[in-house]
């Protein structure tokens, strides 16, 4: 078994009224987009780092820059397959995310954001937790200000 954790974070872009707001696969309407040259999918962002934690292997960065900036792929869903290929045959069992944000309220997008990484990662719903908190407004997340995103996957 092996455990990896990952961090990602990205403010809102309020100026861009085109941007969606991208959470773990689905797009959130009626939200300001996060800034980005990607869809800026904190939570795919997240669990590639920590996938990148297994395999010592970092996806976001030169890697995603390539995809992104040169090849023109801004969907976050495409960096995440590129993380999984280093796994070498080891299989995500967990995935456990924790999300501080003031704004989307998660707890009503849970179960579509749950379904979409089920599929990405080929792993049921309930081996993926999802929590949320505000942190009582003491960082710029808990202040409306953009979202920041922990992941652990474990691994065998």
């Amino acid at each position: 078994m092996k455990v990896g954790i990952g961090q990602d974070s990205h403010r809102f872009d309020f100026d861009n009224k085109d941007r969606k707001l991208v959470l773990g696969g689905v797009v959130l309407e009626g939200y300001p987009g996060l800034a980005g040259n990607s869809d800026a999918d904190v939570i795919l962002h997240s669990i590639t780092n920590a996938i990148s934690g297994v395999t010592c292997v970092n996806i976001l960065g030169k890697i995603s820059d390539e995809l992104c900036l040169e090849k023109g792929i801004t969907d976050s869903k495409v960096y995440l397959k590129e993380a999984l290929k280093y796994l070498n045959g080891q299989k995500i069992v967990h995935v456990s995310i924790s999300i501080e944000c003031l704004t989307p309220k998660i707890t009503p997008h849970i179960p579509a954001i749950r379904s979409s990484i089920s599929r990405l990662l080929d792993i049921p719903e309930s081996s993926i937790g999802i929590t949320a908190t505000t942190g009582e407004g003491l960082t710029q997340f808990g202040q409306g200000q953009g979202i920041q995103v922990f992941s652990c996957v474990t691994v065998e």
